[in-house]
């Protein structure tokens, strides 16, 4: 069995990958890869934590369990009718999507985490800027201008990889926004929620960031783009725990992956 990493020791690793105190940080994470930890998620976080230190940032992508996403394959006047039965999304209690991992749910509900209201793209946020980071999430185009993601760019921001799959950086959903690609594909989903009054039902429109904003064979596109710009950046790389690691920097990789969908991404014809 292997030995288990500390926190300790997960932080001096991170470090040593470049993570720096103060900085903006978005982390991918897979527990799995990353072995067995004192903690073992708990640790995790307080590893991020004492990376960035007291002056800095962390975020992970949250998502929203969804047991009614169903509904959004029927037409959209049948929806409404369709969610009267559905639990309501409140950005405090409702669980991450399942697929981000056990990890985020853990984010999520670790005192001293903030969390954006959107349930979509919800993001959770710890340290100095979080509340910054996830306050007023724009409603349609939760992935584009003004986003937790162009946040984390303009802040100077980095993404932390640790063995996460290579198609769940979630940055490139900000890129595909920013990309000169003709007839993006767009999509429109009845989501039921908690608001002032209590339950109701809006509609939330967005470039598709379930099927792509394009038809595409083959390996995922983000896959692809991550691919390349390791190939072409002097990326930082390294081994955190057991994971394969990375750190890129967010604004130049956004960068990139924009010119990469403009030349790439066609509509299908």
């Amino acid at each position: 069995m292997a030995a288990r990493s500390t926190p300790a020791q997960l932080c001096d690793e991170m470090r040593r990958l470049g993570v720096t105190p103060g900085e903006v940080l978005m982390v991918h994470a897979s527990l799995r890869r990353i072995g067995p930890v004192e903690g073992d998620a708990a640790g995790i976080v307080a590893a991020v934590d004492a990376a960035v230190g007291d002056d800095g940032t962390w975020l992970m992508v949250l998502g929203a369990r969804d047991d009614w996403s169903w509904v959004n394959e029927h037409s959209d006047d049948a929806r409404e009718a369709l969610l009267v039965d559905a639990e309501p999304f409140d950005p405090l209690t409702t669980p991450a999507q399942e697929d981000v991992g056990l990890l985020a749910e853990l984010f999520r509900t670790t005192p001293g985490t903030v969390v954006s209201d959107h349930p979509e793209g919800r993001f959770g946020a710890r340290g100095r800027r979080a509340a910054e980071l996830m306050t007023d999430v724009p409603w349609h185009d939760y992935y584009g201008p003004g986003s937790p993601l162009e946040r984390v760019v303009e802040a100077g921001g980095s993404v932390l990889r640790l063995g996460a799959d290579t198609n769940t950086v979630t940055l490139l959903h900000y890129a595909e926004y920013l990309a000169h690609v003709p007839d993006k594909r767009r999509v429109r989903r009845h989501r039921r929620v908690l608001g002032p009054s209590g339950p109701e039902v809006r509609v939330v429109e967005c470039l598709d960031d379930s099927l792509g904003i394009v038809d595409w064979q083959g390996e995922d596109y983000f896959s692809l783009i991550l691919a390349d710009y390791m190939a072409a950046r002097p990326v930082a790389r390294g081994t955190i725990g057991g994971a394969t690691s990375e750190r890129l920097d967010a604004r130049d990789l956004v960068d990139f992956a924009a010119r990469w969908m403009t030349q790439h991404l066609r509509p299908a014809l």
